[in-house]
């Protein structure tokens, strides 16, 4: 069972995602932000699915920390925010996002995007 890390300040995202991933076949665990979240990933994280806008540490900030150590650089992340600004996804495609899903989300497209993504 492969084990997905859902990072997102709002326990009502992290649910509606848990829950997708869940029924779809797939082991959640959850972080709360940026920080909460580096020190969760493991070689055992198949995926990272990160909000952009959190305290402490934004979803952008910590993906740019996460592409610093090269244990981190193939692992796949995909963004999942309410934002939309072009400078913004840029930036998350320069750290080496390898998706932007716009809340709100329709579950079937967020498990096809894990699904490849962890294929």
């Amino acid at each position: 069972m492969k084990k997905i890390l859902v990072i997102d300040d709002s326990p009502t995202v992290r649910q509606q995602v848990g829950l997708a991933l869940s029924q779809a076949g797939y082991q959640v665990i959850e972080a709360v932000d940026g920080i909460d979240a580096i020190g969760k990933v493991d070689t055992s994280v198949a995926m990272l699915i990160c909000d952009v806008n959190m305290p402490r540490m934004n979803g952008l900030e910590m993906l740019e920390k996460l592409r610093s150590d090269a244990r981190w650089k193939s692992l796949p992340v995909v963004m999942l925010t309410t934002e939309g600004q072009p400078a913004l996804i840029e930036r998350a495609k320069k750290a080496g996002a390898k998706g932007w899903i716009i809340k709100p989300f329709k579950a079937e497209l967020l498990v096809a995007a894990v699904q490849r993504l962890t294929a």
